[in-house]
């Protein structure tokens, strides 16, 4: 009796499972399909219908010549955009807040837990009160409607929480390897490079993948601050979605969203699982 009970509550919980992996995925296939499909066959098929015969028209436009407002050359300069946006802010944010949780866990000085709490308060701070702050201090550097400056807004609000990762996972190296490389002589960068850096590489991951995630999907910072030729791909596909003129191309707007999408959904396909090795040997080692 004990092993038919525990063989239905296997089944049971892969049952449910598999409704909750359904229930996520519907969406993603109703908008692969929906790309895949020709107007005429949107309009009389059923939406979870599969397409009749495979076509990539859609995908081409949404990527070289759908109009985004008045500029009708795709998604393709967008993109561009946000990667040379997205990978030196994951980049930048992610090596600061290495150092700064290197120093908070291991190189305590007077009110080093005050500076920790004041960074954590960073991460509470919603995105629209930063705004009027932020557009000031970028137009009296000059650096007003461009990409620089929509990487300084990204690495700026981004270091609370990679300094968060870093230092939490950071407190859990032993104390007395730092202490015995100082009285061996070793300063700051030798210990952070023979003793620290190696055991990074799980909070490294874990780093890069939040930080190019929000970075990649953020929309309200792309539309204030960044200028007509610095704009991410998540404002040109608002932009293309809400373009009014012509007829309505449902097919052309699901496949620009999951172009818009795709870096992400990849990165976690790939990465995915070491994001996960990374928060739990945090956890354990903390």
């Amino acid at each position: 009796m004990a092993a038919k009970r525990i063989a239905f509550g296997r089944v049971a919980v892969y049952l449910l499972l598999a409704a909750v992996a359904l229930y996520y995925l519907l969406p993603l296939y109703v908008m692969l399909a929906t790309s895949l499909k020709s107007l005429d066959e949107i309009r009389s098929a059923n939406l979870l219908a599969l397409p009749h015969t495979l076509d990539m028209g859609a995908w081409a436009k949404a990527w070289r010549s759908a109009c985004t407002g008045v500029d009708c050359a795709g998604l393709a300069p967008y993109f561009l955009n946000s990667l040379k946006m997205a990978i030196p802010a994951v980049l930048i944010s992610t090596v600061i807040g290495s150092f700064n949780g290197y120093v908070l866990a291991h190189w305590r000085f007077r009110g080093s837990d005050i500076l920790f709490a004041a960074l954590m308060v960073g991460c509470f701070i919603p995105f629209q009160v930063v705004i009027l702050p932020m557009a000031r201090l970028l137009g009296m550097a000059g650096m007003a409607n461009t990409t620089a400056g929509l990487v300084f807004v990204h690495v700026v609000y981004g270091l609370a929480f990679t300094t968060l990762f870093f230092r939490n996972y950071y407190v859990s190296v032993p104390v007395e390897l730092v202490q015995a490389a100082r009285i061996d002589g070793a300063g700051f960068f030798l210990i952070y490079r023979k003793i620290i850096l190696p055991l990074s590489l799980p909070i490294f991951m874990v780093c890069f993948i939040w930080q190019f995630t929000q970075i990649w999907n953020d929309f309200l910072f792309g539309v204030v601050f960044g200028g007509a030729d610095a704009q991410p791909v998540t404002v040109a596909l608002n932009n293309l979605v809400n373009t009014s003129t012509g007829v309505k191309e449902y097919n052309v707007d699901m496949a620009a969203a999951i172009i818009a999408a795709l870096p992400t959904l990849l990165l976690y396909l790939v990465a995915g699982k070491y994001f996960v090795r990374g928060l739990t040997a945090g956890a354990v080692k903390g």
